[in-house]
């Protein structure tokens, strides 16, 4: 029964770092003009969209799991206008994911059923599921993320 933890671990931990590296992929081709440009109008920049995903993973699972103490502003993270050049941005990134990693090679098999509730995800229910839930919502603004890469070198054709 600990073999399933540790491949529940080993899945999550990893799924997370490829997340990481897409983004890392995706910023590449952006200027540090480019991370904060905005080429829709609806919707987030790449930077925006950076640090909602890094306060995303620094409550979800840093304040609420791994107490780290993080205390999160997340409407400043859709309308910061300080704006971190990239290096900083997806170090900061970096290290979020950093931190899921290693709380989620911290969870023991009687971890993972324990129960979870947080602002905004009061019905998460367990580690498990809160876990689930933060690398689909990664994934999905990674999903945005690639349309604004691809409006962006639209435009600049």
């Amino acid at each position: 029964m600990e073999t399933l933890s540790i491949t529940v671990a080993d899945s999550f931990s990893e799924h997370y770092a490829v997340l990481g590296k897409r983004v890392h992929a995706l910023a590449d081709s952006l200027s540090e003009e480019e991370v904060w440009k905005k080429p829709f109008s609806y919707g987030n920049s790449f930077g925006h969209l950076v640090l909602h995903i890094t306060g995303n993973l620094n409550y979800y699972i840093g304040a609420q799991i791994a107490i780290t103490g993080y205390m999160r502003d997340r409407d400043r993270e859709f309308t910061e206008v300080n704006y971190l050049p990239k290096a900083e941005l997806l170090r900061r990134l970096d290290e979020a994911v950093e931190m899921v990693v290693a709380t989620i090679n911290k969870q023991s098999l009687d971890d993972w059923p324990r129960e979870y509730a947080a602002k905004g995800e009061e019905d998460a229910g367990n580690r498990f599921n809160i876990l689930l839930r933060c690398a689909s919502h990664f994934y999905h603004h990674i999903g945005q993320m690639n349309y604004i890469v691809k409006e962006i070198s639209r435009q600049k054709q």
